[in-house]
């Protein structure tokens, strides 16, 4: 069956549709949808036993791979270290106005003809600007991949930042700015991060403002991508049908004649600023509430026993103190949930819910009522022990379901500076965590008066 697959993919791909690019681009995407399909349904203990391998081209690049012939695909998942936290002050919106460039030409190829040759190659690329890097990816059908990758390095090396696509796009994120300057939710995540963040570049929007996207020029679009587009902070994972002396190729390809170094402004490591209130009065029919609490680093060594204290807190969705509280005996919300929230610069532990207006004063103070008494007796032994067991079983589900899922979970990897094997080690990690450890780390996370923020029309209680 895997070769009949791979076989009637590639027909699919290659056969002409008529109706022009939208007619191919259905079609492409239609396919790629059964392939992804067939993709992920081999068991998951088969997805958490990934083979990686190291990848080093002759350039000295370096990427993870995990070969899957059982289709037609290739996926590839890179990061360049900075992101929108690279904005210079009065420019934000920056690193979003460039990224939503990249297919709007680039080398010989104006917008029109790049997206008509990114069509034709069957390839789905994608760039996304966050906070601590530029993530960018393709799809492509393996049989056109020498098409699809010579079009992702054109996007990566050279940008065209044409005046008219410039001013289309950045209309596109000024009609976001519009919206969200009449959206509730949106309001008070701006006023959040300002009071949480204080001058610091998280607090920033990183869509940008009005005045600081109308300062952008295409000068600026192309001294940000010379300075951000290197190959010192380059991290690049492919899953699929490539195998490794083909990759070590593609890499010096794509990524050969970058520069070397990055030129970044330092960026410090944060506190939150924590015990106190971000209120926004909107008449909606329910009310979101959102509290922060100090964080923990991937790196620190109590990582794991934070990790463990939030899932039994409100990570799992239907076994978490807090979804049983709030939700499964008083009603008072359709989901309740925490995460631990981690930035290269900062961590909190965010509890997020919403529930009906008139019951938000209830919520909230059931809410902490089950956080102080996680905090003063700690989770049970047979707690911690569901807990570890469903970290640990659940982790191929949640990152290992697919090529893309698999190629962003080894970038995440990278980034996190975990090791290559460190799907292997993470389950001994998880069991060796104490119960004294997990109940000190629910003291030092959650003892502190978070910040709260609420949205709608009453919020009683509020100091």
């Amino acid at each position: 069956m895997p070769n009949q697959l791979r076989s009637a993919v590639a027909q699919a791909l290659s056969s002409p549709v008529g109706g022009g690019r939208a007619a191919r681009l259905a079609s492409w995407l239609a396919v790629l949808s059964v392939a992804v399909f067939f993709l992920i349904l081999p068991p998951l203990t088969a997805r958490a036993a990934v083979n990686i391998q190291e990848v080093k081209s002759e350039k000295g690049i370096t990427a993870w791979l995990v070969e899957d012939h059982t289709l037609p695909i290739v996926t590839l998942h890179l990061v360049f270290d900075g992101g929108t936290t690279q904005d210079p002050v009065g420019k934000e919106g920056l690193a979003n106005l460039m990224i939503g460039l990249f297919d709007e030409g680039a080398g010989d190829y104006d917008s029109d003809t790049f997206q008509v040759q990114l069509d034709d190659a069957g390839a789905e690329m994608s760039f996304d600007a966050r906070r601590d890097g530029i993530h960018g990816s393709m799809r492509m059908l393996s049989e056109r991949q020498e098409a699809a990758f010579g079009l992702i390095r054109l996007a990566v090396n050279r940008p065209r930042f044409d005046p008219a696509p410039v001013e289309r796009i950045r209309a596109q994120l000024l009609s976001e700015i519009t919206t969200n300057e009449r959206e509730p939710h949106a309001i008070a995540e701006l006023a959040w991060r300002r009071r949480l963040y204080g001058t610091h570049p998280y607090s920033r929007p990183p869509e940008g403002t009005r005045e600081s996207l109308a300062r952008i020029t295409p000068a600026d679009l192309s001294a940000f991508h010379k300075a951000a587009f290197a190959r010192e902070g380059l991290h690049v994972a492919v899953v699929g049908d490539i195998d490794a002396k083909a990759l070590s190729a593609r890499l010096d390809q794509l990524f050969g004649d970058l520069p070397q170094k990055q030129a970044l402004a330092p960026v410090p490591d944060v506190t939150p600023n924590l015990g106190q209130w971000t209120l926004v009065a909107y008449a909606l029919p329910q009310t979101s509430l959102q509290l922060a609490f100090p964080g923990i680093g991937r790196s620190d060594p109590e990582f794991y026993a934070a990790q463990l204290i939030n899932d039994i807190l409100g990570g799992s969705s239907f076994t978490s103190r807090l979804f049983q509280e709030v939700r499964e005996k008083r009603g008072l919300a359709y989901g309740v949930s925490s995460s631990l929230e981690g930035y290269q610069h900062s961590n909190t532990l965010v509890v997020t819910t919403s529930t009906r207006a008139d019951r938000a004063a209830e919520t909230l103070d059931l809410i902490r009522q089950v956080i102080k008494a996680l905090v003063d007796t700690g989770p049970t032994a047979a707690e911690l022990e569901a807990s570890k067991k469903y970290l640990i079983g659940a982790y191929a589900i949640d990152n290992l379901g697919s090529s893309s899922s698999i190629s962003a979970t080894l970038v995440g990897l990278q980034l996190d500076k975990r090791g290559i094997d460190y799907i292997q080690r993470r389950p001994a990690f998880i069991k060796q965590v104490t119960l004294d450890q997990v109940r000190a780390a629910a003291k030092k996370l959650l003892s502190a008066e978070p910040a709260i923020m609420g949205v709608g029309q009453r919020l009683g209680g509020v100091p």
